[in-house]
């Protein structure tokens, strides 16, 4: 794969492809070139038959209107006007199946600052040559699970996405989630619960949740003994605050704030979705909890070869660790079940917009 400028002055550029925007360049689209600076009425006016260079990713929504207007192939930034080539990686991306039903559009990645320097050069044709293997490939979920002790069919269950991207070493996304609740595993097989306890290890999670939306679909029957599910993705840097999201009740975010405060422990708790595995379950009115740790921008990077074990601390995990094996306790040895098996209205929207139920 390739990028050519061929006028006014010839220079080739490094790209990556879009997974899944074809072939259809494969012996190489030659076109008119523009800036498409922003996507209004104006600028999509002149893109017919171009191949264009666009600021940010292509949501399905931007890829609908580029196909309307009859682009022909898309460039898009990756990484910073500062990365060193030597360290830094250009991105992978991938077109989902919705943006594909609006059609095929050959997309690549481009440094940002190869960028600057091919439109300094004022390109008038280019040249996208875009070639690549598509197809499918297995994906797994692990489960494991620990049968209640009084009431084995009340189920939590404990998610986190085991999958890294392309270049990283997913040490914070999520290597570290994916340690918390074997950790919970091996706490519960100690400690046997009131309650059964599951832990799926979902596959594909960057893929677009595929590995939890797989376990909702094979376990439809099983759906309606889940009481709650606790999601681990991303803990443990040395930097930061626990942050959680719940998706729930109010009276669920003040559980978790009454608790917090009365061990004093510090963290913050708000009502809002959070894009991981929790989203499937919730999707099926299973209230959420996600446990997360912000990092300060330049305290961590996901998603590429930065995302490394130096950035993480045995002792911030181990306190988000205990954090969650109270909390933990408090629900799933609790006489009743505390918190309400109930998705509130504001939380259904944000989840239907997130999944395209609706704009």
């Amino acid at each position: 794969m390739k990028f050519e400028v061929l006028e006014p002055k010839y220079k080739e550029y490094a790209v990556t492809g879009y997974g899944f925007s074809g072939n259809a360049a494969k012996d190489g689209i030659e076109a008119g070139f523009e800036y498409l600076e922003a996507l209004g009425e104006i600028e999509l006016s002149s893109v017919r038959g171009k191949i264009v260079y666009m600021n940010g990713g292509i949501g399905d929504e931007t890829f609908k209107k580029l196909i309307e207007a009859g682009v022909v192939g898309v460039v898009t930034p990756s990484g910073t006007y500062f990365d060193k080539t030597t360290d830094s990686d250009i991105d992978e991306r991938m077109l989902r199946p919705r943006h594909l039903e609006n059609g095929v559009l050959p997309a690549v990645c481009m440094r940002i600052k190869d960028a600057c320097g091919m439109l300094e050069s004022k390109p008038t044709r280019v040249r996208l040559t875009l070639e690549q293997e598509e197809g499918e490939a297995d994906s797994h979920n692990v489960i494991a699970e620990i049968k209640g002790t009084e009431k084995p069919d009340e189920v939590v269950i404990y998610t986190a996405h085991y999958d890294s991207v392309v270049y990283s070493h997913g040490m914070f996304d999520n290597a570290s989630g994916t340690a918390m609740i074997l950790e919970m595993l091996r706490y519960y097989k100690a400690h046997p619960p009131k309650r059964t306890v599951r832990f799926v290890w979902c596959g594909s999670e960057e893929r677009g949740l595929l590995g939890s939306k797989a376990y909702i679909a094979a376990h439809e029957a099983d759906l309606a003994g889940i009481r709650l599910c606790v999601n681990i993705d991303m803990v443990g840097t040395l930097l930061g605050h626990d942050d959680y999201r719940i998706i729930g009740t109010e009276d669920f975010v003040h559980a978790v704030q009454f608790l917090y405060k009365k061990v004093g422990y510090p963290m913050s708790v708000r009502q809002d979705i959070y894009s991981s595995d929790c989203i499937p379950f919730a999707d099926k009115g299973i209230p959420a909890i996600n446990i997360i740790r912000s990092c300060p921008q330049g305290g961590s990077q996901i998603h590429c070869r930065r995302d490394i074990i130096d950035i993480m601390s045995a002792e911030s995990f181990e306190k988000t660790c205990n954090f969650l094996a109270l909390f933990s306790d408090e629900v799933v040895n609790s006489v009743f079940f505390p918190i309400e098996r109930k998705i509130p209205d504001n939380m259904v929207e944000k989840i239907d917009k997130y999944l395209r139920k609706k704009k």
